[in-house]
């Protein structure tokens, strides 16, 4: 059974992180990501936290990701698995770069922080509201 107040926070989180301004924004990235953040990417790259936060502080991304049908497993009192589909938007309002991910958030200091992200390349989907 979905928590759907957990659901919409995490939700709120996750999606304020695909802002180019958040994004752009050292000190706000870095108080989303966990101190333990790392990610496998799109790319299967690992990403530290540090590498992270660098990344992002020299190249912003310029592209819009759109994503939907999230879902949220708790799976221990300060641990949750948000999982959604994401695509970049294309400037003619196509989506392109289709990927599954799944993120894991940690209740730390009384606040929810991504631990670990993956990206997975996946079969183009069609755009609908969340």
């Amino acid at each position: 059974m979905q928590d759907s107040a957990l659901l919409d926070e995490l939700r709120k989180l996750e999606t304020a992180l695909h802002r180019r301004e958040l994004r752009a924004d050292r000190a706000r990235l870095g108080d989303l990501l966990d101190e333990q953040f790392w990610e496998i990417g799109r790319s299967g790259k690992l990403w530290t936290r540090e590498a992270t936060l660098a990344e992002f502080e020299s190249n912003s991304p310029s592209y819009t990701v759109w994503s939907q049908d999230f879902k949220v497993e708790r799976l221990a009192p300060v641990l949750a698995l948000l999982t959604y589909r994401s695509a970049h938007i294309t400037e003619e309002g196509e989506l392109e770069r289709h990927t599954q991910r799944a993120s894991v958030w940690a209740m730390t200091d009384g606040r929810w922080r991504m631990r670990f992200h993956q990206g997975t390349p996946t079969e183009p989907f069609e755009k609908h509201a969340t």
